[in-house]
Formats: structure tokens, C-alpha cells, sequence
């Protein structure tokens, strides 16, 4: 089946139009500070225009995914993209005319508004792209793949510097616009009904509780690994080593559980609490002061549960949500994953660094006792392969 996969055209030009899609979210927090170092001496303007675009990326992404299936995922995506590439054609050209940052500041909205419906619009074509048992392999295999969108966007940005501060705005603008090429056109079947179907919040209260503890726990190391390094007497390579450790431990743990995990015969919700029991133990060994190894320990054990909860909590979202909704849900579940990460963010700027971890163990408690009380009913297992 693996071979199947890496055969299925369909599949690798979904995956290329949303790796392209994230890309630009990964470039933004070090493109912003680049271009307003550049343009008015200080960084602090850059960190005020990330703000500003992530705080419109989560108040417009579940709008922006209601709106894409009213009108059709595909159709709405290439919309969505032309017009987020025009919005960062525009801001690069504001910041090579010397706009005052206010101008700066009102650019940086559309897309910000704009990105925040994709990864639910791009996850809802995955449904019509993919189907039966290939749909779990995809996932991980795209959970893999943030991975490397993560690391890229950043080392693209310092790439492009080099020539020119407002560079990395106009390859942001560039990237989604071939993105927009590579949208699948086959629109996911939307049921015909005189009214919209509700979405399932209560039955996927238990999956949103996942994507959250994923969000938050990973952000409290990925947001600390400076502080993490110098509890330990580390110098500021080791902050790199532990991201890389994390990102090397996601990339082989979604590896293998798209090799042998879909296999499994287990019910999705004992998946899920054996995996967010690697977070419990992952997050408690990194709260712990317990040198390099003990540090490392929870960090792999963290980043190598991560892709397995993503595809599971993911494929589960999938067989709840109403077809012609799936857009909305998706973008639901990309806000409430980004909460986590802020509120992980947050505890780590506010709380002790032994405490923040804690506070990410907690969350995967919660999302543990939510799993094990719910009701016995599955949708969509994942299937079995062969």
C-alpha cells in the first residue's frame, strides 16, 4: 500500500499545494522582522505585525471555512490564494515605497484572515483525494511533512535576505500563487439539503481535546528550547539540537505509523490515550530536572507521539463532520489546536520553566479522562491494511 500511495498523483498535488500554502505562516514571524529592521531600524514593529497576523488568522479561520463550503473548497482555495498573494504583493510594495507602519500593519490583515481558512479547506479536499484505507497513511505522511515546512520556511527567509529585506514578502506573495495552481479541482461531494447539517461538537469534543494537547504541550518546548538549553548550562547551539531532536522524533514517528500503525486493530480512542500517555510522561520528563538525557528523553518521546495523535484525532474529525461542512470543521480544529500553542506559549513566558510542562501534561489528563468516558461508538476506524 505504501507504493500505492507514493503512486497517487492525486495525493502528491494536494500535498505540494498545502506544504505551499503553509509555507508562508512559516516564513512570516522572521520575513516581518527582517522587513522592518530593514525599513525602520528596529524588530519590534516585526513582532507587532505577526501579532496582528495571527490574531486575524484565528478570528477568521472558522469564517473563511464556512465560506469555502458554501461556495466549494476548490473553487474558494484558488480565490483565497490569488487574493493572499495580491494582499502580500501589495504589502512589499507599500514597504519598498516606505509606507508608515500603520499602512504595514493594515496590509498584514487579509492575510492573515485569508490563511487561517486554508488548512481547513485543503484537509476537506484530502477527503475527496484520498479515501479507504490510503486516508490514514496520507495523514501521517502530511503530518510528516509540516515538519519540514516548519524548518523550511525560516531557512528560505535567511536565504532570500541576503538580496533584499523585501524579498521574503514577495516569495510569501509568489508561494501562495502556486499554490493556487496546484488546488485539486474535484470538489468534495457537498449533500444536497434544504438545511445545513449541524456540525458534531459534542461527539468531537473528545479529538478537539487532542488537537488542543498537541498545541499546547508542543509549544512548551518549542517556544523554551533557549531556556531549556541554559537550565542545563548549554550554550545557544543546544537550543537547535533540541528542535531538532523534537522535529527528527515527529518526522520518525509519523514514519512508522504510516508504515506499520495503520494496521492496528485498536480502537481509535485506546490509540489516543496510549499516545497522549507518551505526552504525559514526555511532558513530566522534561519538567523534570534531569539533565540532557532526562530532557532529550521527554522531548523524544513528545515529538515522536505527535504525528500518530495528528493522524488519529484527525481521520476521527473526518468521518463526524457532515460533508458539506467539513471545511468549517476542519478550521475549528486548526483554531483550537492554535490556542493550545498560545496558551503553551503563554506559560512559558509567565510560569516557571519546570511548571510550564505541567500545564501541557495537564491538558493531555483532561483529553485522557474526556477519551475514556465518551461513548463507546467509533466513526470511521482506521482501516486496516494490507
Amino acid at each position: 500500500m505504501t507504493e500505492t500511495l507514493l503512486r497517487h498523483r492525486p495525493y502528491w498535488r494536494w500535498s505540494m499545494g498545502v506544504q505551499l500554502a503553509r509555507l508562508p505562516a512559516t516564513m512570516a514571524p522572521l520575513a516581518f522582522t527582517v522587513l522592518t529592521t530593514a525599513t525602520t531600524g528596529s524588530y519590534r514593529l516585526g513582532g507587532v505585525m505577526m501579532a496582528v497576523f495571527v490574531v486575524a488568522e484565528l478570528a477568521g479561520s472558522v469564517p473563511a471555512g464556512r465560506l469555502l463550503d458554501r461556495i466549494g473548497p476548490s473553487r474558494g482555495l484558488v480565490l483565497f490564494l490569488l487574493c493572499a498573494a495580491a494582499g502580500l504583493g501589495a504589502l512589499a510594495f507599500a514597504a519598498s515605497a516606505d509606507a508608515p507602519p500603520a499602512v504595514l500593519l493594515a496590509l498584514v490583515v487579509l492575510p492573515g484572515l485569508i490563511a487561517g481558512g486554508l488548512s481547513g479547506g485543503f484537509r476537506s479536499l484530502l477527503a475527496g483525494t484520498v479515501t479507504g484505507p490510503l486516508l490514514p497513511r496520507a495523514v501521517s505522511v502530511d503530518a510528516m511533512l509540516i515538519d519540514a515546512v516548519i524548518i523550511g520556511g525560516p531557512l528560505l527567509v535567511a536565504l532570500l535576505a541576503g538580496f533584499g529585506a523585501v524579498l521574503p514578502i514577495a516569495a510569501m506573495a509568489a508561494v501562495f500563487a502556486v499554490s493556487a495552481l496546484l488546488v485539486p479541482r474535484r470538489e468534495a461531494p457537498v449533500p444536497v439539503t434544504g438545511a445545513r447539517l449541524p456540525l458534531p461538537i459534542r461527539a468531537a469534543v473528545p479529538w478537539l481535546a487532542c488537537q488542543f494537547t498537541i498545541g499546547h504541550l508542543l509549544s512548551t518546548v518549542e517556544v523554551a528550547p533557549f531556556a531549556l538549553a541554559q537550565r542545563l548550562g548549554g550554550a545557544e547551539g543546544a537550543a537547535a539540537l533540541i528542535i531538532t531532536v523534537l522535529s527528527g522524533a515527529s518526522i520518525v514517528g509519523g514514519a512508522l505509523y504510516a508504515w506499520r500503525g495503520v494496521h492496528l486493530t485498536v480502537a481509535p480512542r485506546t490509540q489516543a490515550i496510549t499516545l497522549l500517555g507518551g505526552f504525559i510522561a514526555g511532558g513530566c520528563t522534561v519538567a523534570l530536572d534531569l539533565g540532557w538525557p532526562g530532557l532529550l528523553t521527554g522531548v523524544v518521546l513528545i515529538g515522536f507521539c505527535t504525528g500518530p495523535l495528528v493522524t488519529v484525532a484527525s481521520v476521527q474529525m473526518q468521518g463526524l463532520l457532515p460533508e458539506g461542512r467539513r471545511s468549517e470543521g476542519f478550521s475549528l480544529s486548526f483554531v483550537v489546536q492554535a490556542s493550545g500553542f498560545g496558551l503553551g506559549s503563554l506559560t512559558v513566558g509567565v510560569l516557571p520553566l519546570w511548571l510550564a510542562p505541567v500545564f501541557g501534561v495537564a491538558s493531555a489528563v483532561l483529553a485522557c479522562a474526556i477519551l475514556g468516558k465518551g461513548p463507546a461508538r467509533v466513526v470511521g476506524t482506521l482501516p486496516a491494511t494490507s
